[in-house]
């Protein structure tokens, strides 16, 4: 038996791993979302000055570790395969749904994931034992106080970062502008003085300062000076400020990099309990029974956990460089940072979540509200103001969501609500806070125009919901595991290790299938991160012929199932067929989107005149979609049903011109892929000729209906002039596209 706990103290060790990967994955774009989108300096550069803060935080973590061996649980109260059992739970089910998560690219919180999850399997455990033992109550089980107090800080937090992010900044933009560089004579020294201090303060007092490496005389002397070491970094960095100021030391920068720095620091300080708490508590109680618990699994207590943890270096240090590798290596980290510096960019461009009906509502209510406000404010006033908030002035790195001053905000902020929760030794989710404070000051730039703001407002209330779905989730999931193991013993224990193994290894498959499909519109990112609109005008054409060669090439080949589906009457054909068609509809509609925001950025000349045709190019490509499901849904009907077949006389008379139809769409596509237009009147003239023969088929077919009057093959004989009348279609819709691809990809007076 002691074997099986070895097992199970080994797999937790291992998942501690997996899950540093993974919960990094997830809070990496906690301190890399600002330096990122800001571009302040090199990807590497930041990484870099990250790995150093990890590093450094991963070491000071050692009193957070106590959260996971008593912070939720009374561990005195539970044997050592009662705790054994709910630390599995809470390893299994946390890996899995921070994955599901970073997969999806939602930026979610490790903290609530772990305190969900340990209340959730210590409290069905606690219901049973209480059922076993009326004696007991749920106080005797549960850390009820504080974990309260944690799940109320966490939830906080989302509306307190959200509104000084609102309001910080719209302070800072109104000092500041967008034409930034041109106010900095005076202000940055002040600005960067405050906000050293700040990081400072966030570093040394509640970071070094409360270290369990640091001597009791030197804590006790840093607690006792802290406010006269905050007025020195202040008057300090104030003055040095403004001397690198003057040097033309571009001040932003450091504030950026410091505050990533930190960011990162507190992330490994409050959040390394998050992914290695629990299976340092599951191998501290591993040794605190061989030494004492006498082979005893079901009666010897967990008393041990109530002491404080003393977590050995080697091994903070071994996480902090798990957590660097992670964050440097994994393709899910960036994928979240997307997500958050998306949702915060100041500019319009590829909105990731669409619209909602909340989010309409909230955006119908905001706009009446700001109408009814500007109404009061003088006009002298607004005018000044809106001055300040002038766009056209922002002055923005290539290919940056947003300038320095805001990632400057974003950071130092964070850092300072930060420092409260910390102070009272919460747990406080540093995704909530760094995520609301990076919504709000995008807010407050007026980043969410009339255009976008539905769009960004979907987003961040689907990243919202999706932390309260995690803390159900958690707790629901975690009891339930807790539950099987508890009553299933090892056999279950084993079972869900497995579980967990094949989830992991399928997610990582799925994650790499969707990132190889995220690749392929490289095109659109080029567009959206150049300013010279010629350059955008010949990536949008690129663009544009690529969608319409692989609609034409893609339709054509979805054409062809259905004819060969319903000649072979292959069921499993058709059931594909369907679903391509309908995974391509949505593929095309973020298409249009993009397309669209692309059209704002070419000269105005050109896109007046070529905006008819690329309308009727993206019309057309729909057309296709809507015109084979037409031809599609009948045809999977009469299939499913197993109604007679087609007559092998009408699958003869077609296919004749099935090849015409074939070798007209590979000449569209050959014309749209080259921009060479050649073969264009011939192409539309045997389209013409082609749609008649089908005409006359048609009414071959209708007149051979009347002569015989025989309803033995009408199902069939009506599917089959379906069949006819969207072939038809398919012809019209290929000329349509054809023509709308000569006009806006060559010369619109053609």
């Amino acid at each position: 038996m002691t074997e099986i706990y070895f097992l199970i103290v080994a797999f937790l060790l291992v998942l501690a791993v997996f899950d540093l990967f993974v919960g990094v994955s997830n809070d990496a774009v906690n301190f890399l979302n600002s330096a990122i989108g800001a571009k302040v300096a090199k990807f590497r550069t930041v990484l870099f000055v990250a790995s150093i803060g990890i590093l450094i935080g991963a070491v000071m973590s050692a009193g957070m570790m106590d959260v996971a061996r008593h912070g939720i649980m009374r561990p005195e109260s539970y044997s050592f395969s009662e705790v054994m059992t709910i630390f599995l739970a809470v390893m299994v089910t946390d890996v899995v749904i921070l994955d599901v998560f970073n997969t999806l690219g939602l930026p979610t919180s490790t903290t609530v994931s772990l305190v969900f999850e340990l209340l959730g399997g210590t409290f069905i455990l606690a219901m049973l034992k209480m059922h076993a033992d009326p004696s007991l109550t749920i106080y005797d089980l549960l850390n009820s106080d504080k974990a309260l107090s944690v799940i109320i800080a966490i939830f906080v937090s989302v509306a307190i970062a959200f509104f000084f992010g609102v309001i910080v900044q719209w302070i800072s933009r109104i000092i500041f502008t967008f034409n930034y560089k041109k106010h900095l004579r005076y202000t940055i020294a002040i600005f960067g003085g405050i906000a050293f201090t700040s990081l400072a303060y966030f570093i040394f007092i509640t970071g070094i300062g409360k270290s369990p490496y640091i001597s009791e005389a030197a804590r006790t002397w840093i607690e006792d000076n802290t406010t006269m070491l905050m007025g020195v970094f202040f008057i300090g960095s104030t003055i040095l400020m403004e001397l690198l100021h003057l040097l033309r030391v571009n001040v932003f920068k450091l504030i950026v990099l410091a505050g990533t720095f930190a960011l990162a620091m507190a992330f490994a300080g409050n959040d390394l309990v998050n992914f290695i708490g629990v299976p340092l508590a599951g191998l501290d109680s591993m040794q605190d029974f061989l030494a004492n618990g006498n082979g005893n699994f079901d009666t010897f207590m967990m008393t041990s956990l109530m002491s404080s943890a003393k977590s050995p270096l080697l091994y903070l240090v071994l996480a902090g460089i798990i957590m660097i590798v992670a964050m440097t290596t994994s393709k899910k980290a960036q994928n979240v940072v997307k997500t958050s510096v998306d949702l915060s960019r100041q500019d319009e461009g590829d909105e990731m979540f669409g619209s909602s009906r909340a989010a309409r509502s909230i955006v119908r209510f905001t706009q009446d509200m700001n109408a009814a406000v500007v109404k009061i404010i003088p006009q002298r006033m607004r005018t000044w103001i809106d001055s300040r908030f002038n766009k056209e002035e922002a002055i923005l790195a290539e290919g940056a969501a947003f300038d320095e001053v805001r990632a400057a905000v974003n950071l130092v902020l964070a850092a300072m609500l930060i420092i409260f929760g910390t102070n009272y030794k919460l747990p406080l989710s540093t995704t909530y806070v760094t995520f609301m404070v990076a919504m709000g000051s995008s807010l407050a730039d007026r980043a969410w125009s009339r255009e976008s703001a539905v769009f960004r407002v979907t987003g961040v209330i689907s990243v919202i919901g999706g932390w309260f779905i995690t803390a159900g989730v958690a707790f629901a999931t975690c009891a339930i595991v807790c539950a099987m193991m508890h009553f299933g013993g090892i056999v279950v224990m084993v079972a869900f290790m497995l579980l967990d193994i094949y989830l992991l290894w399928r997610s990582n498959r799925q994650f790499a299938k969707k990132q190889k499909e995220e690749k392929k519109d490289d095109v659109f990112q080029l567009m959206m991160r150049t300013r010279d609109k010629e350059i955008v005008w010949d990536l949008l054409s690129k663009h544009v012929s690529r969608t319409q060669s692989f609609v034409t090439r893609f339709a054509l080949e979805q054409f062809n199932r259905i004819i060969d589906g319903i000649s072979n009457e292959n069921r499993k054909e058709l059931r594909h067929c369907g679903n391509d068609i309908k995974d391509e509809q949505g593929k095309l509609k973020k298409f249009r989107r993009k397309e669209l925001l692309a059209m704002r950025r070419i000269p105005s000349d050109i896109a007046l005149e070529r905006n008819t045709w690329f309308h009727l190019g993206a019309n057309s490509n729909q057309q296709f979609m809507y015109c084979l499901k037409r031809m599609l849904e009948p045809v999977k009907e009469h299939v499913d049903n197993n109604f007679n077949p087609l007559p092998q006389e009408y699958i003869d008379n077609f296919e004749s011109t099935r090849r015409k139809i074939n070798e007209l769409m590979n000449h569209t596509e050959q014309m749209i892929s080259t921009n060479k237009y050649d073969m264009y009147d011939d192409t539309l003239s045997i389209a013409d000729e082609c749609k008649d023969e089908l005409s006359t088929m048609r009414k071959r077919i209708i007149d051979i209906m009347y002569r015989d009057n025989d309803n033995t093959n009408l199902k069939a004989s009506l599917l089959y002039l379906n069949i006819l009348q969207e072939s038809q279609e398919f012809l019209s819709i290929m000329r349509h596209q054809l023509r709308a691809a000569k006009k806006f990809l060559g010369d619109s007076r053609q």
